[in-house]
């Protein structure tokens, strides 16, 4: 298997038999392809006799969702088996353990979490996860401040940014976050009674500054190595237990593109809620829990940040009185600017959230696109201004009453 080629399920048998140690070395291996993504093939290999399995993992060269007419760079599968690593090694237990890379096949064998769900389906069953604020902030805190100039050695920064320049992958997020859902673009996908609020945010010259400003950030600011696509879909979870999967994304951008997706992908739960928490009581009650999390979220991230700063910092004249203070209340802005461009694309733009999109009744469906669209532009036009995350709280509270 020198050259590169879609793996079938013998393949990945072959390929998963050939880990040291791993399985019996005479147990019987069952393959099955679970992949549901838009980018990969995933294989879940077992052993029924042993009771041990992996996941083969492989980049497709282009997107699933259109087809090969969507050319990929294949290097994404050696971005996300570094980028796990280097999350593992600040962040350790909160991503899955890598077992094997293969760069011409563009594979990565991991850690089976099949003890884990998905977040995004947990939340719309209902799932309440005590320590995710605790883990999401854990993680944030130290994969960001560790690969910033504020917690490492500057020059040395610099020489790892070359080993993450993915351009096709953020060409993606260029134009489906922070260009496409503002224009009449061809890849926009939304439902007929959405045209006239589309038509409004297409025409929207204040909005589209503030998104401007944000996409410059996006395109210049190299805070810190990045997950790149850190919402529910890319975290399996437990009660006890979080780990962040697919940062094949991942490039060194500004550090409130990954807190803003993970905050914004809580809010679009929130704005779903009228499906998933069809009881008043309990709506309000999940609501709630949905905030409580966010709130926490930002609020440990803070003290987690601040305390790796104070401890851990690098540079001299980073230290200086004030600026903490100011870097922070930036990157606070920058949260809440990114989460609300996040919430718009997944309304108007190419490939929403299943939290809405499986709402199965047209007229609440419509009422949860409307809210997570309303909460997105009052979070960009907001952006610049914010001084709380209490402010965004209030922005999606302001909207679950309307």
């Amino acid at each position: 298997m020198s050259q590169y080629h879609p793996l079938t399920d013998p393949d990945a048998i072959q390929i998963a038999r050939s880990i040291p140690h791993f399985f019996e070395a005479e147990g019987e291996l069952v393959s099955r392809e679970i992949g549901d993504g838009n980018l990969n093939l995933v294989f879940h290999v077992s052993q029924p006799g042993s009771g041990r399995s992996l996941i083969v993992k492989q980049a497709l060269p282009y997107a699933k969702v259109v087809g090969e007419s969507w050319p990929l760079t294949l290097d994404r599968a050696r971005i996300e088996s570094e980028a796990l690593r280097i999350e593992d090694q600040f962040a350790p237990g909160l991503v899955p353990k890598i077992y094997h890379t293969d760069n011409v096949l563009a594979l990565t064998i991991m850690e089976d979490l099949s003890n884990h769900v998905i977040m995004r389906q947990g939340l719309m069953d209902g799932g309440v996860y005590p320590k995710f604020a605790e883990d999401i902030s854990e993680f944030l805190a130290k994969t960001l401040f560790f690969t910033s100039d504020l917690g490492m050695n500057q020059q040395e920064k610099k020489l790892l940014t070359l080993s993450f320049v993915n351009p096709e992958l953020c060409k993606i997020t260029e134009d489906l976050i922070f260009d496409h859902p503002y224009t009449d673009a061809d890849t926009n996908s939304f439902d007929p009674h959405l045209q006239a609020e589309a038509s409004i945010l297409w025409s929207d010259s204040a909005l589209h500054l503030e998104v401007a400003i944000l996409r410059e950030k996006f395109l210049t600011h190299s805070q810190a190595l990045l997950h790149g696509d850190l919402h529910t879909g890319s975290i399996f979870i437990t009660p006890q237990s979080t780990k962040v999967i697919d940062p094949e994304f991942a490039y060194f951008g500004p550090m409130g593109f990954d807190i803003g997706a993970i905050i914004a992908n809580l809010l679009l739960n929130y704005a779903a809620q009228e499906h998933w928490s069809a009881e008043e009581t309990a709506r309000i009650g999940r609501r709630e829990y949905l905030i409580e999390t966010i709130r926490d979220i930002w609020v440990s991230f803070e003290r987690k940040f601040r305390t790796l700063w104070n401890e851990h910092g690098t540079d001299r004249i980073a230290k200086t009185p004030g600026y903490q203070d100011h870097y922070m209340h930036r990157l606070l802005q920058d949260t809440i600017g990114f989460a609300g461009c996040k919430m718009v694309r997944r309304v108007i733009g190419l490939s929403h959230v299943a939290d809405i999109d499986r709402i199965p009744d047209p007229i609440v469906r419509e009422r949860a696109q409307k809210k997570a669209l309303s909460i997105g532009k009052s979070l960009i036009v907001l952006n610049r201004q914010a001084q709380s995350i209490e402010e965004l709280i209030a922005i999606a509270n302001s909207v679950s009453k309307a």
